[in-house]
């Protein structure tokens, strides 16, 4: 075991005192690592360097072959030596798998440590979840930096989650060793008019002196200069070339993700328009489905991207590891130099970086894409039973209504969403969906308020041919249920309240396809490779009943639909929100005609 959140271990005396006699030649070194080509981060160079390590240390990267006393050596003879990567924003539940099994996956591919934001635990289980998440963390050797859910629930007043973290409860987990900051602050508007709650989370992050990392979608002007002046020091929410520019000119360290792939090229471009490559951008993941981590992995396949895309290796390596490092406070990792942590990837190449050998604080880890030692897991009991809903009745997914006609609110496009609105009959006592509208109701699962589904309308979301339920709902994770017809919802949603959480489709009165999240409702114990199977089933069976419509009609969309901090209407388990303008709509309609 040797994933540690902090990096007072390298302070004790004797390693000290053993690492310096070692790097004089006094002592042999614990490990050598010779023949290598190292890959400088300071100074962009490759250069032929063997490294001598002593514990968790690194001792000395001196000329080739100029020492050969050693413990063991490492032939690294054809290959590049790198830093460990550093993924500076991610969530382990958004790979559906469990702490070790995404350690086992990414480890291996030479992601040596994660700034891990459990915010949707958080939001399921409250602190408990934090409290499983640091355990879960403890015991491997991939380490894992644990930041402060910021915004549990995301929008408050605007839905409910499974928990609520005030002030006063951030401001205890700040004061844990373990956790190194305040997570993505999502509430923007909060934060830019000042609201109490907010600026006193904000307060609590200053105080105890730890980075406050920022979520900053669509935010520019005087609304940026207010976020970034409330002390918000990163943001991952890059949505154009221009949009990371401005990022980067308001002193934001910007985390560029993966998982909006369509945006790299752009990204890639401005960053290469620049004199030089900023200090200030790192990379990150944010969310990996379980497929894509199986068969492309994690950062190493960011960096893989952004090389395709045309950034040069060395930058994508210093963004991953140096610029990530200083990042996250860590004067440690980052580097290969005398008196850093022995954090070390040995890559085949600069352009797929598959790796060949891994080490960890010293140890090696991994070896040609194995882990050397199974990662441990932990009980995941208090993960089980989050599932607080009775099955539910085909008219629950149908909106009453006295009359003959209704004009009713739309919630219009996906991510960035707009208000609309559209005139329906009303048959039966229910209205009748208008033309072209996808039916979303969003279901509160928690057992902290009644569980009727609160149902509404989406435009510009294709026509569906059945429907997809989700516990997986950003970011209260409330149960969510799309589709074209009532009765199809409910038949995904019982398969979803049955499984005890996880992802249904359904289609003419059948399921077609069901992922069981049991664990929080995100969270399967099963190996990765058969969630990534079943993952893939699923996505296969929501392509046969709508018509995607990329960049932003996709089924990624479904995660965030009900993100009610970011701009514009979103459907929660309250009703139709505005994290803008602070409206709760209960239901659509807006008024009837042709009362009886």
């Amino acid at each position: 075991m040797t994933g540690r959140t902090d990096a007072r271990d390298l302070d004790d005396e004797t390693l000290r005192e053993n690492a310096v006699a070692a790097a004089r030649g006094d002592r042999a070194f614990d490990i050598l690592i010779r023949g290598g080509m190292l890959v400088d981060m300071v100074t962009g160079e490759r250069r032929p360097a063997d490294i001598g390590l002593v514990g968790p240390l690194i001792a000395s990267v001196h000329v080739p072959d100029a020492r050969r006393d050693a413990a063991e050596t490492i032939d690294a003879a054809g290959l590049f030596v790198s830093p460990g990567l550093i993924d500076t924003h991610m969530h382990v539940e958004s790979s559906m798998i469990t702490p070790a099994r995404y350690a086992a996956a990414t480890l291996p591919r030479g992601v040596t440590t994660l700034v891990w934001d459990p915010h949707e635990l958080g939001n399921v289980h409250g602190v408990a979840g934090v409290d499983w998440a640091a355990e879960a963390a403890r015991v491997l050797a991939q380490r894992h930096v644990l930041l402060a859910p910021s915004c549990v629930p995301s929008a408050p007043g605007l839905e409910l989650a499974g928990a609520n973290f005030p002030a006063e409860t951030i401001a205890a987990l700040l004061a844990r060793p373990e956790i190194g900051g305040i997570a993505e602050v999502m509430d923007m508007r909060a934060v830019i008019e000042g609201r109490a709650r907010m600026s006193a989370i904000l307060a609590a992050g200053r105080r105890a002196g730890k980075p406050i990392h920022g979520h900053a979608r669509s935010l520019e002007g005087a609304d940026l200069q207010a976020f970034v002046t409330a002390g918000i020091s990163s943001d991952h929410e890059i949505v154009s070339g221009e949009d990371l520019l401005q990022k980067l000119r308001a002193g934001l360290t910007i985390e560029l993700r993966g998982s909006h792939d369509h945006l790299l090229p752009e990204c890639v471009a401005a960053l290469d328009m620049l004199p030089q490559f900023p200090q200030t951008v790192t990379l990150c993941t944010d969310d990996v489905f379980p497929d894509d981590l199986y068969h492309a992995g994690g950062l190493d396949d960011v960096v893989r991207r952004l090389v395709r895309y045309g950034m040069k290796p060395e930058w994508a390596l210093q963004a991953a590891t140096l610029n990530a490092a200083r990042r996250i406070g860590r004067a440690d990792l980052g580097l290969i130099a005398p008196g850093r942590r022995a954090d070390i990837v040995l890559f085949r190449d600069l352009a797929d970086f598959h790796a060949k050998l891994v080490f960890c604080s010293g140890r090696l880890v991994a070896r040609d894409g194995a882990l050397i030692e199974a990662a441990e897991e932990v009980d995941a009991a208090p993960l089980r039973g989050s599932m607080h809903l009775s099955p539910l009745a085909e008219n629950d997914f149908r909106i009453p209504c006295a009359g003959g006609e209704a004009t009713v609110a739309l919630i219009a496009r996906p991510r960035f969403t707009e208000w609309a609105e559209a005139v329906a009959r009303v048959e039966d006592g229910f209205v009748v969906p208008p033309a072209g509208a996808t039916l979303i109701a969003v279901v509160h699962r928690h057992g902290k308020a009644d569980a009727r589904p609160r149902v509404g309308f989406l435009s510009g979301w294709g026509e569906w041919r059945g429907a997809l339920a989700t516990t997986v709902s950003h970011d209260s994770h409330n149960l969510t249920v799309f589709g074209g017809n009532a009765r199809d919802m409910a038949v995904a949603a019982n398969a979803v309240i049955a499984a005890g959480g996880g992802m249904a489709v359904a289609a003419d009165g059948k399921v077609l396809a069901l992922l069981a999240l049991p664990l929080s409702g995100l969270i399967s114990d099963a190996p990765l490779e058969d969630v990534a199977g079943a993952f893939s089933a699923l996505r296969a069976a929501a392509d046969g009943i709508v018509d995607w419509q990329p960049p932003y009609l996709v089924f990624k969309a479904v995660f965030g639909a009900t993100l009610a901090c970011n701009a514009g209407p979103h459907q929660t388990d309250r009703g139709i929100a505005d994290g803008t303008t602070g409206v709760l709509l209960e239901s659509p309609v807006l008024s009837i005609r042709g009362l009886s």
